[in-house]
């Protein structure tokens, strides 16, 4: 799933293209993708409006219109933002489930294999229940904020990282290359971490976000910038995906394990 370095690269690419361009129609080729309000009103709701600004929130993707609505894009696991100005990708079409026309002749496709995506066109994307839920940016906290949300929690720490109500954004990838950097076993617990573990997990959050961002994310499985072409950040990953193979610092083997459903990739040594 695109965490925040992706979403963010995806914001930052809009913005440069979007902002000022009007809605002139919605084809909806396949109306899962689509949770509010029906598939038809959102075409018809949709057209004529202009898209004022992009921004983001946690992993969610906000589209700021003319009448003070908002469009929101959910990527989930494998949904795709795809920007074809000169309409010289016929093979978009084939992918998209929505495609958003704009005034100039471009089309923004958005495009999903799995169907997980979620489109939304709310009058106040700030009353979006899931949104409501979401615990602070990583970029908003200092680190006396970080310190006293950290020592109230038991939870293994890397499970901790990807709680959305916690802390918004990071997902399975960047938790376990942000625990790596920091040093910090993954299973332990975030109430244990003494003060010097703390300050290096604050520092590694912001430092690996940045890093990923600069890099335009990490093309593992779905992902892809507005262009169409992969993220960066894949050639700086030290443990994510690297089971049995050499630790880049000690040389020991990357070791793998379940937790929470998902897989954490990590050093035993230097993470000991």
């Amino acid at each position: 799933m695109p965490e925040l370095p992706e979403v963010e690269t995806i914001k930052r690419d809009l913005q440069k293209v979007i902002p000022g361009a009007k809605i002139t129609g919605v084809c909806v080729h396949n109306p899962m993708v689509i949770r509010e309000p029906s598939p038809a009103a959102f075409e018809k709701k949709l057209k004529g409006l202009v898209i004022k600004n992009i921004l983001r929130r946690g992993k969610l993707l906000i589209f700021e219109l003319s009448n003070g609505s908002a469009l929101t894009v959910h990527l989930k696991m494998t949904g795709q933002l795809v920007f074809d100005q000169k309409l010289n990708n016929p093979g978009l079409a084939e992918k998209s489930r929505v495609a958003f026309h704009l005034s100039g002749g471009s089309i923004l496709n958005f495009n999903d294999q799995r169907l997980f995506g979620e489109l939304r066109l709310v009058d106040d994307w700030r009353k979006i229940k899931f949104v409501q839920a979401l615990g602070p940016e990583p970029f908003d906290l200092t680190y006396s904020d970080f310190k006293d949300m950290l020592s109230k929690k038991k939870t293994r720490i890397k499970p901790l990282l990807m709680e959305q109500s916690f802390i918004s954004g990071i997902g399975n990838l960047y938790a376990s290359e942000i625990l790596f950097r920091a040093k910090i076993d993954p299973r332990r617990s975030a109430i244990d971490l003494n003060e010097e573990e703390k300050k290096a997990l604050y520092k590694k959050i912001k430092e690996v976000l940045h890093s990923a961002i600069k890099h335009g994310g990490s093309s593992i499985d779905d992902y892809v910038r507005l262009s169409g072409k992969q993220g960066n950040y894949v050639k700086f990953h030290r443990v994510y995906g690297r089971e049995g193979k050499h630790c880049f610092i000690c040389k020991s083997l990357i070791k793998k394990i379940a937790q929470g459903g998902r897989g954490t990739y990590f050093c035993p040594k230097c993470q000991s």
